[in-house]
């Protein structure tokens, strides 16, 4: 449990702090290139979800985001029990709902900077639960191969 409550704070606090930053050293719509037309800082805010999907829908995202962090909440024995890269998920993308979590509810938007020009603009936190979406389902794909995962 304490593996994943640190992934947790870790994650929070560097989207957090990688927001403050931007917030505070950009102009909305600003563009930085760090490599001409592959990747920019691009500081813009997002209504909605990923791709912009749902914009202006603030209290359905805030409610769901919610009601999936009580559920992990109260699921706190099981993941005192699982493995290290289990934890190591389940911490990432807990940590990246709720720094998200805190836009919404802080300005009913989330802030986004990283621009790779052939994606939607998005964030640390989208980053941190995708990575850990990816790691839940490598490590589900690895119980399988193990025969963990029978129905017998």
């Amino acid at each position: 449990m304490l593996r994943f409550l640190l992934v947790l704070i870790l994650t929070v606090a560097i989207d957090l702090y990688s927001k403050f930053i931007v917030m505070n050293k950009m102009v909305l719509g600003q563009s930085i290139p760090l490599w001409t037309n592959v990747f920019h800082l691009t500081y813009i805010h997002n209504p909605g979800a990923a791709f912009g999907m749902l914009a202006g829908k603030t209290w359905f995202f805030v409610t769901i985001t919610t009601l999936v962090l009580l559920g992990l909440l109260l699921s706190y024995r099981w993941i005192a029990k699982a493995g290290l890269l289990y934890q190591v998920a389940l911490g990432l993308v807990a940590g990246g709902a709720l720094g998200n979590l805190r836009d919404r509810i802080v300005y009913s938007k989330v802030i986004d900077f990283l621009d790779f020009r052939i994606w939607p603009i998005f964030n640390l936190a989208d980053t941190a639960i995708c990575i850990g979406v990816g790691l839940i389902l490598l490590d589900a794909l690895r119980d399988l191969k193990k025969g963990k995962g029978d129905m017998a």
